[in-house]
């Protein structure tokens, strides 16, 4: 099955929000969590293991939880309060003429911390596909088997390569992932030449 990106997601009982990520384990290739955003007013994304996608489709994502058991999944993006190192002349105008011998102070900066699990990484649907001589695309999604939650391949959309033409890249010619950017092992005319497969493209 294919786990698409930027679609709706629902629970057993209802619509829960949207799918903005992948987790996956880049040294096996496996997919071990969906990342959900829920819907208004929070937005608060999710880590949704593998095991809870029930089923998929190009515009939808089928989860096997409730609404009530999505709430209590482990939160993706977490908001920590740290402390930076603040100027005096920062927070009042009158001593910017001081600069630079006022002495530095403390304030509470909260940051958005994403909780991956070790030795995961988070693919989104627009990251960059460069095979060995340049860009050729950008992910659309992943097709992933769904015994093993193992990628079994890269959909590329916005190729420069071809027109309206959806193509599928077999795992086997994946280089490495990265959070940005998926390197591929053959060059541009090796993609172009590559079938395509009937998948339903979305809107970017």
């Amino acid at each position: 099955m294919d786990f698409p990106l930027n679609v709706r997601v629902h629970c057993t009982d209802g619509r829960c929000g949207r799918s903005t990520h992948i987790v996956l384990n880049p040294a096996t290739e496996q997919v071990t969590h969906l990342v959900v955003q829920g819907r208004k007013p929070s937005r608060l994304e999710r880590l949704v293991p593998c095991e809870l996608v029930a089923n998929t489709a190009a515009e939808v994502i089928l989860l096997s939880c409730t609404m009530d058991e999505f709430a209590q999944l482990e939160p993706f993006n977490q908001t920590d309060f740290i402390y930076g190192d603040l100027p005096h002349y920062a927070t009042d105008p009158r001593l910017t003429l001081l600069w630079p011998y006022v002495v530095p102070a403390k304030r509470l900066v909260d940051a958005k911390v994403r909780r991956i699990p070790p030795g995961e990484l988070a693919v989104r649907r627009g990251a960059r596909v460069r095979a060995t001589d340049g860009r050729v695309g950008r992910v659309d999604q992943f097709l992933v088997d769904p015994e093993s939650c193992q990628i079994s391949h890269l959909v590329l959309r916005e190729g420069h390569l071809w027109e309206g033409k959806v193509v599928t890249i077999p795992i086997s010619e994946i280089d490495r992932i990265a959070e940005d950017v998926v390197h591929l092992k053959v060059d541009k005319k090796s993609v172009e030449a590559m079938p395509s497969i009937p998948l339903k493209r979305r809107g970017g």
